[in-house]
């Protein structure tokens, strides 16, 4: 379950549009038209992107008398934090393996030379 709403996520992110819509949000809910206004496209267009948003878990609407304000779901992002950072953890110790062989092979290297300079 948790994998098909991270494919939802990332894949409703995928869009600079959507992307700015939730960067938008994060300062704060809005209705769909103010989130409209600064795009050259229609309500419609921007209503559709708002339901992929919403169909990924990232955006829910609410209801305010006769506002339907949008709202930025901060769980979802927990749900991908910690999706990167299981990677990020992963790639820190394969770049510290790698950074503790390469001064094991820098060390035999200066051992070498050391050893051959002294035998001349």
């Amino acid at each position: 379950m948790a994998d098909d709403q991270l494919s939802l996520v990332f894949s409703a992110l995928a869009d600079p549009t959507r992307r700015d819509i939730v960067a938008r949000l994060a300062a704060g809910d809005a209705t769909v038209n103010d989130l409209a206004e600064p795009y050259d496209v229609t309500v419609q267009a921007v209503s559709k992107h708002i339901k992929v948003l919403e169909d990924a878990g990232l955006v829910s609407r609410s209801r305010d008398a006769q506002r339907r304000p949008c709202h930025l779901e901060a769980e979802v992002f927990d749900l991908m934090t910690k999706w990167i950072e299981r990677y990020r953890r992963e790639a820190e110790d394969r770049f510290r393996r790698l950074d503790a062989l390469l001064g094991q092979m820098g060390e035999q290297s200066a051992t070498g030379t050391q050893g051959k300079e002294a035998a001349s």
